[in-house]
């Protein structure tokens, strides 16, 4: 009878991460968009900035893969008029077999104004503040590359999905969707269930085994 107990907790678990997270689908799409701001977003907010494009600045997010091609992703910080900066991912690029090679892309001049979704990076354990840098490339998101450059900045990224500069669009938040975590829960209560049915038939066979004797 644990483990039907325990296929119901978790079941149940199951469940109401599946309501949070649809309900936080919900409240980003109903957020309003926050242009320029002042305070660090909270996850996964959408954001617009007016600023400049440091393209000379750009490195590539390396080993991406979209629609089974093997690429990068661009790396360009933008300096908003307050001071402050942004590293903005701004999309894929494919990229040659021949490492020595990057792509060649072209970077807006002057005031822009760009949209995208951002990224708290605190939340991400698998990106990391340090040395993972080899040439122009980096093997996962850091601020540290540009460590030098003027200005407070937020320890995020945005990740840009319109606006001047943008490249091909490959990123989607890394969480679990709320249809995944339905289906953990259709899966507990199966389990649960067979749990039960098992111990139904174990107690009768006992039953029946003490009823002869």
């Amino acid at each position: 009878m644990l483990l039907v107990v325990v296929g119901l907790f978790l079941a149940s678990w199951q469940w109401q991460r599946a309501g949070e997270k649809q309900e936080l689908q919900k409240d980003l799409q109903e957020a309003a968009i926050l242009e320029n701001p002042d305070q660090a977003p909270p996850a996964w907010a959408q954001v617009q900035l007016t600023g400049t494009f440091l393209g000379e600045k750009t490195l590539w997010l390396d080993n991406r893969i979209l629609d089974g091609r093997v690429g990068v992703a661009a790396l360009t910080p933008l300096m908003t008029k307050d001071g402050r900066w942004w590293l903005v991912e701004r999309g894929f690029v494919a990229t040659t077999v021949d490492r020595s090679q990057l792509p060649s892309i072209s970077t807006p001049e002057g005031k822009v104004v760009i949209q995208g979704r951002w990224q708290r990076l605190e939340d991400q354990g698998s990106l990391v503040y340090g040395a993972n840098r080899e040439g122009d490339r980096l093997q996962s998101i850091s601020l540290e590359p540009w460590h030098n450059l003027e200005g407070q900045v937020f320890y995020g990224v945005l990740h840009q999905q319109a606006g001047e500069g943008q490249l091909q669009p490959w990123w989607t938040p890394n969480q679990m969707p709320p249809e995944r975590h339905f289906g953990y829960a259709v899966q507990w209560l199966l389990l649960a269930g067979l749990a039960l049915m098992m111990a139904v038939i174990g107690q009768k066979r006992w039953l029946g085994e003490n009823k002869h004797e």
